[in-house]
């Protein structure tokens, strides 16, 4: 595609000024109905040449020199719905910049509202200097557990994911912001193998129905595992895993979890039946319930 908009081949040149190609990635990802076309050319731009947001505005003319051709292959996977952040290999979230791979679902700013409903719920509890135990089932790219132990100096975690592809992510990036020592990583589904105390469980599962994934956005559809879509027929299959192995929790517990647009009330339910009671729910800004938390109160032992 050309900055006329034709058919013809893209191209980035050397000697465009970053304006130049701001203004023409822009048109091409408009063009072929791109969201937020100008926001992905910048970042675009921004991590291919390597630098940052105020370079951009600082130096419009400057030109694009040596990186012009990567930029172009950047822009080319773009326009086949490929992700910003699986083109850069980074996502940012909850004020920091994770590494994410094939291996691993693509952080997204929806999750944030699960991280942010478990610090509220340790802040109110005083309990965010405590010396806690957090279970992250599913872990991924490690975004939420890596997240947590950020903000929470005093507690410890378990990554737990059935593929060791993701936990290597996970490693890496609890490794760049300083809570290795502090996360130990665990192969495995569920909280089975798991005999830790565990004061907080948290999760994004897997919930989309099977029959929807065709019919997601090809973003998400092509480009994230589908082993980290796939909630089974009715999207729920995973929130009954977990809720059985909820059961063999011995301790007051708080279970903190992500869920899919419409499912609160199944999702509340199905935990109930494992012994925990629904406090609290918190949505997105989108206006969906998209994280719910569920508290596990035991009898002490005689």
């Amino acid at each position: 595609m050309t900055r006329d908009g034709s058919d013809a081949a893209f191209r980035v040149q050397p000697t465009d000024t970053v304006r130049q190609t701001l203004s023409t990635i822009t048109q091409a990802f408009a063009i072929l109905g791109i969201d937020d076309a100008p926001a992905d050319a910048r970042f675009l731009v921004q991590g291919i040449l390597e630098i940052d947001a105020l370079t951009v505005l600082r130096e419009p003319d400057r030109p694009i020199g040596a990186r012009a051709e990567m930029l172009e292959r950047a822009v080319y996977r773009r326009l086949t719905h490929e992700p910003v952040s699986r083109i850069l290999g980074a996502r940012a979230f909850f004020g920091r910049t994770f590494q994410v791979t094939p291996d691993v679902l693509d952080p997204r700013a929806d999750t944030e509202t699960l991280v942010e409903l478990v610090l509220d719920i340790l802040r109110s509890d005083g309990r965010q200097n405590a010396v806690l135990t957090i279970a992250d089932i599913g872990a991924g790219s490690g975004a939420i557990i890596v997240t947590l132990l950020a903000e929470l100096p005093n507690a410890v975690g378990i990554a737990i994911d059935i593929s060791p592809a993701a936990l290597a992510i996970t490693k890496a990036n609890a490794a760049r912001f300083g809570v290795l020592d502090r996360l130990t990583l665990v192969e495995t589904t569920g909280l089975r193998g798991i005999n830790d105390k565990i004061d907080v469980v948290v999760s994004n599962p897997p919930y989309i129905r099977a029959a929807d994934i065709a019919g997601l956005d090809p973003g998400v559809r092509n480009f994230d595992p589908h082993l980290a879509l796939d909630g089974g027929d009715d999207g729920l299959a995973i929130y009954r895993e977990i809720a059985s192995d909820i059961r063999e929790i011995t301790t007051n517990s708080w279970i903190c979890l992500e869920i899919g647009a419409g499912q609160c009330d199944d999702v509340e339910q199905i935990f109930r039946a494992s012994g925990c009671t629904p406090c609290h729910r918190r949505t997105d800004l989108g206006g969906h319930i998209r994280a719910v938390a569920l508290q596990i109160q035991r009898e002490p032992n005689p």
